[in-house]
């Protein structure tokens, strides 16, 4: 059984729903016990997927959106699921932990620069640490991500030199793109996105792509950044 990350009489009485929710001591020091102590299993693939508003992050729309195209290609035993984000690093069996359960505050939300450009600092340098703390612990990884979580991505790609596969492509966002939206590349729920997310698996099995479908019922979209 998992040791409680940080127990219940350890914890800070600040709030975890406002935008200063990346500093929050608690949010920091269970990162770094993921960066720090953390055990991660050595698997083919590793998939970094974006937080979502529903907790745990396994029971949202848009989870079990991205697990019906992991475990469509994948074996269970063959794929780990890391979530980032707004909450940091959050491997998915640590998705019921405090405090990745209880903050309230969504990034997509924010318009103070400086969180945003203090946010893809830290979580640029702690994605950096995970991809050095696993290096031998994957053979595949790709991250499905949008916005500053994929910035944040793509600077911890720069720093280690490890190969991540960053979808959506970029000329498909480019083809989605409209400039007249608040989020300009839109929703991650889209079926070209998937599409992408589908092909990037497949590709680096050396099997037949799949054709994604989306049906309206089991495609909401609740991604932390992006509100319908």
């Amino acid at each position: 059984m998992l040791k409680t990350i940080i127990p219940e009489y350890e914890r800070s009485n600040e709030p975890l729903d406002t935008e200063r929710l990346i500093y929050h001591p608690d949010m920091i020091r269970a990162n770094e016990w993921v960066l720090s102590e953390y055990k991660p299993p050595t698997r083919d693939f590793c998939i970094f997927v974006p937080c979502a508003m529903r907790k745990p992050y396994h029971t949202s729309p848009s989870h079990k959106m991205y697990d019906r195209i992991i475990f469509g290609i994948l074996e269970q035993e063959n794929a780990h699921v890391v979530v980032f984000g707004t909450c940091g690093i959050t491997p998915r069996e640590i998705d019921t932990e405090y405090p990745f359960t209880d903050y309230k505050f969504m990034m997509g939300k924010c318009n103070v620069a400086k969180i945003k450009r203090d946010f893809i600092k830290m979580e640029s340098e702690r994605l950096a640490r995970y991809l050095e703390k696993t290096r031998d612990n994957y053979k595949h990884r790709v991250a499905y991500c949008i916005g500053d979580f994929r910035t944040a991505m793509e600077k911890a790609v720069k720093m280690t030199n490890i190969e991540v596969s960053i979808i959506p492509k970029k000329e498909t966002m480019e083809e989605l793109a409209n400039p007249d939206k608040r989020f300009v590349y839109g929703s991650l729920s889209q079926q070209q996105y998937l599409q992408d997310f589908s092909d990037s698996i497949t590709e680096k099995m050396n099997i037949d792509a799949r054709t994604v479908g989306v049906h309206e019922d089991l495609s909401t979209n609740d991604m932390d950044w992006y509100l319908l």
